[in-house]
């Protein structure tokens, strides 16, 4: 939690809020290719990148 709660306080101190549905979809990107890592959806999850 503690690189969760400085992300949120640079946001906060910085004014920087546009950034935050940048983080979300690269978070949301990133867990997809893990989770999906060993399924058959794989190669189709690659061809789309």
């Amino acid at each position: 939690m503690g690189r969760f709660t400085e992300i949120v306080n640079f946001l906060k101190v910085r004014k920087k809020w546009w950034l935050t549905p940048i983080i979300v979809v690269l978070i949301l990107l990133s867990l997809v290719l893990v989770l999906t890592q060993g399924s058959v959806l794989a190669p189709f999850i690659y061809a789309i990148f």
